[in-house]
């Protein structure tokens, strides 16, 4: 019978643990982080839908009783954007207006900040709505 060799590699498997716990850790931060930055994104897409809603509702009175067709105030509705997305402690970059007035678009910016690796830094998220005027009692006009 051969008796037992000694070559120096007692401890190994525990090097190995080490270096595979220390990666799946990093794999675990990445995950979180990235469905983090993800949830981020989706809840400023969404603000920016509602900031565009709000906005679209702000009607030009006059241009209706006229007789000029249905299109929106545009200081009110940057007012109205802005004082909505107030209440998230966030702010509309930019909101901006189809040539007839009858589509309301708003893009938000968002921070994100790493949950797990700080390292990285905040990051900006952006999200953009849009909001289309329809009018109508039975059916969705848009003219």
């Amino acid at each position: 019978m051969r008796g037992r060799s000694d070559r120096g590699d007692r401890g190994a498997i525990g090097i190995f643990v080490a270096i595979c716990a220390a990666f799946l850790i990093l794999v675990i931060a990445l995950v979180v982080d990235a469905a983090g930055r993800l949830r981020v994104a989706e809840r400023t897409d969404g603000y920016a839908q509602e900031a565009a809603r709000i906005g679209g509702q702000q009607l030009d009175e006059a241009a209706v009783l006229q007789g000029a067709g249905y299109r929106v105030k545009q200081d009110y509705v940057r007012d109205a954007a802005n004082g909505y997305l107030a209440l998230y402690h966030l702010q509309a970059e930019n909101v901006t207006f189809s040539a007839d007035g009858s589509v309301v678009t708003v893009t938000v910016k968002a921070e994100f900040r790493p949950a797990l690796l700080g390292e990285l830094g905040k990051q900006k998220v952006t999200g953009k709505g849009s909001a289309t005027l329809v009018h109508g009692v039975e059916k969705a006009e848009t003219d």
